[in-house]
């Protein structure tokens, strides 16, 4: 017997009786290069190159635009370097840039201003918007409580002397204690304190007709003049022309009449339009005779205030006057010093009057 250490085969069994591990000739692993594993024994070919299937890392995420969380951005602004999406995409020189950039480059080189000083209006109906609005609430507050014998119509309506409510009569010369004692309402006139009424007769209206005519002109007018005045100028416009009104009615109507309406501050609009138009040098023929027109229907229909209306236009050409006038590097402070001191005179001459008897 041979020693088996002499033997370098001696650790294997016999060759009889052994699996064959010939791979079939349809195992495509059959022809593998080298490195590529062989399966064993009862199992199947794995199908195709490699045993474990690859797995593809994750792309980039979308980055969202800063103004609109759920969109897409396509670029970043060239300016900030914020993403933004196409509906913020302003184009530039260069590339794009944000709403907000834009807005501040506009500023910076003067061209939101219009020609008078004013920014110019995104929306130039809002603010007659909301003034119609706000007319057409108290219309509804004083319809709700009675019209025209409403005690907010009393409240707000500008009426010098102080009368006594009672029921739906009105008495005059009556003392609050006397209307008090009888059962009455005392309703207090600009001469007795209630200052107000200068500025909140402007909002009151008689009828459905009376606001309807007041806030179409509003609305004609008004857009028009924001798009060249700007947002403050075109309402000071306007407030100032309402206060000038009141404070020529409060020495030229009835003391005991109420007035109401916004038709005062509506003629001063035209009055600052009228001296646009001339300082433009536009054709004023249509604008003048729809003046015409306004001033005829002013004498000749019954229960209107031709007070109101003449301080209203009044008013406001003197306020289109400072703005035209006024221009230069301090432009903006100038102009905001005189409408201020515009608006001071018009208190002192409203409140001379008491000084009358």
């Amino acid at each position: 017997m041979s020693n088996p250490e002499e033997r370098p085969d001696a650790w294997l069994p016999p060759t009889s009786g052994r699996p064959s591990f010939e791979p079939p000739a349809s195992d495509p692993y059959a022809n593998a290069g080298a490195g590529t594993p062989t399966p064993p024994p009862g199992f199947p070919p794995v199908a195709g190159p490699a045993p474990y299937p690859t797995v593809q890392p994750p792309g980039p995420q979308p980055v969202a635009c800063y103004r609109h969380p759920n969109a897409a951005a396509g670029v970043r602004c060239q300016r900030c370097g914020r993403p933004i999406c196409g509906a913020c995409m302003v184009a530039a020189p260069v590339g794009h840039q944000c709403p907000e950039c834009v807005q501040r480059a506009v500023a910076a080189s003067g061209q939101g201003r219009l020609p008078y000083g004013g920014r110019r209006s995104t929306n130039p109906a809002l603010t007659s918007l909301v003034l119609i609005g706000l007319n057409a609430l108290v219309f509804v507050a004083t319809f709700l409580t009675g019209e025209s014998t409403s005690r907010v119509f009393d409240y707000l309506a500008l009426t010098r002397r102080s009368v006594c409510a009672v029921g739906s009569s009105y008495y005059q010369g009556v003392s609050a204690d006397s209307c008090s004692a009888s059962g009455g309402t005392w309703l207090p006139g600009f001469a007795d304190g209630a200052w107000w009424q200068l500025l909140t007769s402007a909002f009151v209206h008689a009828n459905v007709l009376h606001i309807g005519v007041n806030m179409l002109a509003l609305w004609f007018i008004g857009p028009q003049l924001e798009k060249v005045l700007g947002r403050g100028r075109f309402l000071a416009l306007y407030l100032l022309s309402a206060l000038a009104g009141g404070a020529t009615v409060a020495w030229l109507a009835d003391p005991y009449t109420s007035t109401v309406g916004a038709s005062g501050a509506i003629f001063g609009l035209l009055g600052g339009l009228l001296v646009l138009v001339l300082r433009s040098g536009g054709d004023p023929r249509n604008l003048v005779m729809w003046i015409g027109i306004n001033v005829v229907i002013t004498f000749l229909g019954p229960g209107i205030s031709w007070q109101g209306h003449l301080g209203g236009f009044v008013g406001g050409a003197a306020v289109a006057a400072i703005l035209v006038g006024l221009r230069g590097r301090q432009q903006e402070r100038t102009q905001l010093i005189a409408l201020g001191a515009f608006g001071v005179l018009l208190l002192a001459v409203a409140f001379a009057r008491l000084l009358v008897p």
